[in-house]
Formats: C-alpha cells, structure tokens, sequence
C-alpha cells in the first residue's frame, strides 16, 4: 500500500494536504519551472502591454484547453497501427487513475510525461514568441496554471472537505466524472465553462451512472 494513502482520512485539513502533495514529484517540476521563468522575467525586463493581455487570455481559454487534453489525450482510446498499438503514458495513467481515484500517485501528470511537456513549453518559450520577455511571460502563466491544476486535481481526491462555494462546485463536478459517468464533466479546475460550451454539462440528477466510470473504454456488460 502507498505511503500516501494516510492523507486519505475525515478530517484531513489543508496542512497535511500541502505536506502530501509537496512529497511527489510533479509539483516540484512545475514549482522549479515557475521559478525558473520568474527569475528569468524579472532579469529580461522589458515589459509591454501584450504581457499583461497573453496571461487573461490565456487564463480564458484555460478551460477550453483543459476540456481539450482531458477528451482528446486522457481518455484516448487504444488503437492499433499495424503492430503497434498507439497509446500514450498519460492515456495508460489515467486509465489507471479511474479504475482507483484515491491512489494519490496516480492524481498527478506522470513523471515522464511532464518532462516531455516542459520541453515542449520551453522550446515554445524560445521560439514561438517575437521577443524574450513575451516568451517568458507565457512559460511563467503556464507554470502557475499547471501549479493550481495540480493542486486542485490532487486535493478533489482527497478527503478534505470544501469550505467555499467555489470549491464545492468544482469538487462536484469532477466528482461526477469519476463517480456518475465519465462521458461528462471534463473540467477540473472550473466548473460550468467549457463543459457548457462543449455539450458535457448535464443535470446530474437526470444523468444516469455509467457501468464504464471506473473502467474506461470497458464494453459494458
């Protein structure tokens, strides 16, 4: 049984949550990216007004993209090529994670996975933007999201009870992924947004619970 599992209990409050959560690797990737980039900003300088537009559209269409990679990348379905079978780390993961959504290593992005992703978003960083400081400006939003991502992802799964209204509706919501069906309810740090947009937004009352929630892309029986 996982060391982590004793976090798992009533009454489990945000201090033995924020211990737990600093004990696996991811948060301590993106942490060290974040760092990384607002050291870099500062010492670039040079700010203009598209540093202050590229984080609030970026955060506006956070959830879009969050729908995006939760349909698209995590619950993609195995296929076969010939002889290969075209299935990515992150898709095996959150197979796994479905199937028991109370093992806390299997909450956060896989470890290989995300060093790939850092790579990707700092070659983005270097050669996607007209200059240094808007390059910089976008790795440092993306680390913070992907800093609440994974915290707010981590702490739905475990005990700790919401205490805000906002907290609740999100806990809710993807509650219902995991627990009603699994078809709806693709948001993690959000609730209403893209799901509304893309149709995956119903009444849970009127939604009947899918057999599959916790065995993804199982035939059911």
């Amino acid at each position: 049984m996982s060391k982590s599992v004793p976090a798992l209990r009533r009454g489990l409050g945000l201090g033995a949550a924020f211990r737990e959560f600093t004990r696996h690797p991811s948060p301590w990737l993106i942490g060290t990216a974040l760092v990384v980039a607002l050291t870099l900003r500062v010492l670039v300088g040079d700010w203009q007004l598209t540093d202050a537009v590229l984080p609030v559209l970026m955060l506006a269409a956070f959830p879009a993209f969050e729908w995006v990679i939760h349909v698209l990348v995590l619950h993609w379905r195995p296929k076969r090529l010939g002889r290969f079978q075209l299935d990515s780390e992150l898709a095996r993961k959150h197979r796994e994670h479905h199937v028991d959504p109370r093992n806390i290593p299997l909450i956060f992005i896989p470890t290989r996975s995300l060093v790939v992703v850092i790579v990707v978003l700092l070659a983005l960083t270097a050669f996607a933007f007209p200059r240094a400081g808007l390059g910089l400006t976008f790795l440092l939003t993306i680390t913070v999201v992907g800093l609440v991502y994974e915290w707010t992802h981590y702490l739905i799964h475990t005990d700790y009870k919401p205490k805000t209204a906002l907290y609740r509706a999100v806990w809710k919501n993807h509650r219902h992924h995991h627990y009603k069906n699994e078809h709806y309810w693709f948001t993690v740090t959000s609730s209403g947004t893209a799901d509304r947009l893309f149709g995956t937004y119903p009444d849970p009352a009127e939604t009947p619970a899918s057999p599959t929630a916790r065995n993804l892309h199982a035939q059911p029986s």
